[in-house]
């Protein structure tokens, strides 16, 4: 019987033991522990403290998922909460529909333009290797990449310009880590995220190529900030403002152009100067290791590309040429656009099996899980009016003082939450005072900007600010360069305080 007894205790305890192996897989134990505390504690503090402290609970929990992205993809801790949310009745299935339906545009963005991108590789590959290679100047290139991505976010988007800053540096990376793990440039089929059979005398030079590649592409990342802030098409919230206020492509960019030029050339000098003063996580310059691997690599692509290759560049170049005029014109919603370019590209380039084109979604999708459960907690936000007394305070206020205050309100709370979110709500509830005749037009013209701007530029401080950095803190490229929540948060701090100090002046005085 005790034989039996313990049996039974055995399997019992194994039982236990595998279940907490399972939850949340690979993740660290503490980890593992802290969320288990999360949800067990927040029944109790809606409890005790009401629902509007939970939600600011939930806020700081979720972002919590976010900073330890690199411990565990946030969508099922994150996702987790957002259940518990609707479970409490925090908010409700309803309201998470509804601000799924309200930002369908970035859902359709993310599932058909990033796997468009990844139909074009090749020719990115090819243009930015060559552009890598012909300027050695480190600071020269970085500025290089963050007014490129600035230019082409104004007219694109900003999170189709981190997809390909993000295509870009995987190509670099994974060349020479083939290299670094004495595998032949061909050899397709090799796993670059595994460092176990790099050669030891190649790792300082890997190591280093990371640093690299994460200043080059922390400073794309923040050029698509700095043009997505200039035009209606830049980034998603930009659409909304200028529908309330009535503007078009010429007179949106008009508009912010008094704060948002000021910006570009500020953002743009502080670029150059980290590259000089080597701080932040910045001056990392390339190896000279890699820099010759690179240049044999494209030698070496240059002889053996086929005619079929050829044909397939100029088929990229052309549907490039397309995408932006596309985009350019707005003739369709960036999915639909994106949609189209996966047509375009897989028909004239023979790609017409369902298993060739199932990879080009496999980057996009989970981070159009995660920020569908993103919506939930912003629903949250919604529901509980949690914005609502820094609505109310800043509205009341004199109003030359209102643009400033409403500018710094917006970039404090998109730095917390979501800067689509934040212009939703603000800009709503400004147009709502304008149709109540509570303000005139001009004021509204100037508020509108300072809601804009200020979505768009202080978000820059933190990856859940805005999707482009989530995009980049969740891609399969963060973990390869080492690029943490919290590496992200340092790398943007003096871009943060410089755009931030600008901008506000300009909103203050320029307006």
């Amino acid at each position: 019987m005790n034989t039996y007894n313990n049996t039974i205790a055995a399997s019992g305890g194994g039982f236990g033991r595998a279940f907490a192996e399972n939850f949340l897989g690979e993740a660290p134990d503490w980890y593992k522990l802290t969320i288990a505390a999360f949800l067990l504690l927040n029944p109790l503090i809606l409890y005790v403290s009401g629902p509007f402290v939970t939600g600011w609970v939930l806020i700081a929990e979720f972002i919590f998922t976010l900073a330890m992205a690199l411990k565990c993809y946030p969508l099922q801790p994150g996702g987790l909460i957002a259940i518990e949310a609707v479970l409490m009745g925090m908010t409700s299935t309803d309201a998470v529909y509804h601000e799924v339906v309200e930002n369908i545009e970035v859902i359709l963005l993310l599932m058909f333009m990033v796997a468009g991108i990844y139909f074009m590789k090749s020719l990115l590959l090819y243009v930015f290797t060559k552009i890598l290679i012909s300027v050695k100047s480190k600071s020269l290139l970085s500025l290089l990449f963050c007014a490129v991505s600035a230019v082409l976010s104004a007219f694109l988007d900003a999170l189709t310009v981190t997809a390909v800053l993000i295509a870009v540096a995987v190509g670099f990376y994974s060349v020479y880590h083939r290299v670094a793990s004495q595998q032949p440039h061909h050899h397709h089929d090799h796993d670059h995220s595994n460092d176990e059979h790099v050669v030891e005398y190649h790792r300082e030079d890997l190591d280093q190529f990371r640093a690299y590649l994460r200043s080059l592409i922390m400073h794309g990342a923040v050029g698509t900030a700095l043009g997505g802030v200039c035009t209606l098409v830049g980034e998603p919230q930009n659409l909304l403002i200028a529908e309330k206020a009535g503007w078009e492509f010429v007179q949106f960019f008009l508009q912010m152009a008094p704060v948002t030029i000021p910006t570009f050339f500020a953002g743009l000098a502080t670029c150059f100067f980290l590259e000089k003063i080597k701080m932040f996580g910045y001056g990392a310059q390339l190896p000279s290791a890699v820099r010759e691997v690179l240049v044999n690599f494209s030698k070496e692509e240059e002889k053996k590309r086929t005619s079929a290759q050829v044909a397939e560049l100029w088929i990229q170049g052309i549907v490039a040429v397309v995408l932006v005029f596309a985009l350019a014109f707005h003739v369709a919603e960036v999915g639909i656009i994106g949609l189209m370019i996966i047509v375009l590209l897989t028909s004239f380039n023979g790609v017409v099996q369902e298993a060739r084109i199932g990879h080009a979604f496999e980057e996009a999708l989970p981070f159009t899980a995660l920020l569908v459960v993103f919506f939930a907690i912003v629903a949250v936000i919604h529901q509980q009016h949690l914005f609502e007394p820094v609505t109310n305070f800043v509205l009341a206020q004199k109003p030359e003082q209102q643009p400033g205050l409403l500018f710094m309100a917006n970039g404090i709370l998109s730095m917390i939450s979501d800067n689509v979110f934040v212009a939703t709500v603000y800009i709503n509830e400004v147009k709502a005072a304008l149709t109540a005749g509570d303000i005139t037009r001009e004021h509204f013209d100037k508020l509108a900007i300072a809601i804009n701007t200020g979505t768009n530029l202080p978000s820059v401080a933190t990856p859940n600010g805005q999707a482009a950095f989530l995009f980049l803190l969740t891609s399969a490229l963060a973990p390869l360069i080492r690029l943490s929540y919290g590496r992200m948060v340092i790398m943007a701090l003096p871009y943060t305080i410089v755009l931030s100090i600008v901008a506000l002046i300009c909103v203050v005085y320029a307006i």
